[in-house]
């Protein structure tokens, strides 16, 4: 059976060229025939089920050259449901570290967070040491600091647009706050958004977080559920994220992506993407350049 080698580099880089192609093809020991995406940033290539240790060769070659690389099965990767992070995922930063920015206590906090994101502490009373740490905040600073220090990650919009262009729906699952999730799922277009609420009294944070913590766990939860009204299946699912307590999710979808992310969540997903922006998982599903919807 054929299976497909998907390569895309960011689209700023333009990793792809006559010499990687070349460089694929004498490791196969064969010519090679490339289906561009997206000429110089996207393609993909056939490959057979007996290559799979050239293939592992070409992979590692392309990493040092800042080439994403995925192997799939043709007919299985295009998905009719987006589960997304939001903080390091869909934005470039972590929400709860730029609240403590504003007070002053940033390096703190973000130490508390690394080390739940890399799995090292567990999620949820680690959120609620770094929540209890903004007590007093005011509540205007939110808005501030969504204004001020929130990015998107490049190509967010097109992935959410053009997935729901062809019958996708989109979730954006965050261990982070309401307070984000709702100005990020508005701005990008997706159709539903869960995280957690942080409590005020006041006009000002309490220190609190509402209980139950969406973590690790209620991530799993929400695809299952999501998949249940949507009467498809878990292979119907890509779930993308960086953090540990996104891995379960990663590890339940049909098509598990790691992005960025941290080595043990890189380490265990299906694909892990180092390399490009949010437009690599349109590609991952096949889609062309100009069927992009922004």
């Amino acid at each position: 059976m054929s299976l497909v080698l998907t390569l895309v580099s960011h689209p700023a880089t333009m990793k792809i060229d006559e010499a990687v192609l070349s460089l694929i093809s004498k490791i196969l020991k064969r010519p090679i025939d490339v289906t561009w995406l997206n000429k110089g940033i996207a393609c993909d290539i056939p490959v057979r089920q007996e290559e799979n240790e050239q293939v592992q060769i070409i992979k590692a070659a392309l990493y040092q050259q800042q080439i994403d690389t995925a192997l799939q099965h043709p007919d299985k990767r295009r998905k009719k449901i987006l589960i997304a992070d939001m903080d390091s995922t869909m934005i470039e930063q972590e929400c709860i570290d730029e609240l403590a920015d504003a007070i002053g206590i940033k390096d703190k906090v973000a130490n508390i967070t690394e080390q739940a994101m890399r799995g090292e502490i567990a999620f949820e009373p680690a959120l609620r040491e770094r929540v209890a740490l903004l007590k007093g905040l005011p509540i205007k600073k939110i808005s501030d600091v969504i204004e001020k220090r929130i990015t998107l990650r490049s190509g967010g919009r097109e992935l959410v647009q053009t997935m729901k262009a062809n019958g996708g729906y989109t979730a954006l699952v965050s261990g982070g706050f309401t307070s984000f999730t709702t100005h990020i799922a508005n701005k990008l277009g997706f159709d539903e958004n869960r995280a957690n609420t942080l409590l005020k009294t006041g006009d000002k944070l309490s220190g609190e977080v509402k209980e139950p913590i969406l973590g690790a766990m209620a991530k799993v939860e929400a695809l299952e559920d999501i998949v249940a009204k949507k009467e498809l299946t878990k292979e119907d699912v890509m779930a993308i994220g960086d953090g540990a307590n996104d891995l379960d999710m990663i590890k339940l979808a049909g098509s598990g992506i790691a992005i960025h992310a941290k080595p043990k969540v890189a380490k265990e997903a299906q694909i892990a993407l180092h390399h490009s922006d949010l437009t690599a998982l349109l590609y991952l599903q096949g889609y062309k350049i100009e069927e992009f919807k922004t």
